[in-house]
């Protein structure tokens, strides 16, 4: 299962959700941790932040929003984009991706993930 993401453990508990919402199902989806689904959501809101104004807006490190942002961008979900700064240097700005390919990634994610599953089963007693 090297390229899927599913946590077995927590389709598991996604299962047993009454009605999941878009954390628990990109936690489950991406094995990705609540504060990083937290990160999506707030660069989703304010897109186009440095991580200095994520961190002010997530009340959280500097260096644990980057390394949210970082898992974000191996999963596709984020992107940053390097800004010159006037007086010389430059600044990283993130945005996400938007929710609708966000979605459809999940959907590719999971898909991938079941035909591993299917695959599996079918090996059953070869």
């Amino acid at each position: 299962m090297a390229d899927v993401d599913v946590s077995p453990e927590r389709f598991r508990e996604l299962m047993l959700e009454e009605e999941p919402g878009i954390e628990e199902v990109m936690r489950c989806v991406f094995g990705i941790q609540r504060h990083e689904v937290r990160t999506y959501l707030t660069v989703r809101e304010y897109p186009g932040s440095t991580v200095e104004e994520l961190a002010d807006a997530l009340d959280r490190d500097r260096s644990n929003v980057n390394r949210s942002l970082s898992t974000l961008r191996e999963k596709g979900l984020a992107e940053r984009e390097r800004r010159l700064l006037d007086g010389g240097g430059h600044v990283y700005q993130y945005s996400a991706t938007p929710l609708p390919a966000a979605k459809d990634l999940m959907h590719e994610t999971l898909d991938a993930w079941a035909d591993y599953v299917h695959d599996r089963i079918d090996e059953f007693g070869e």
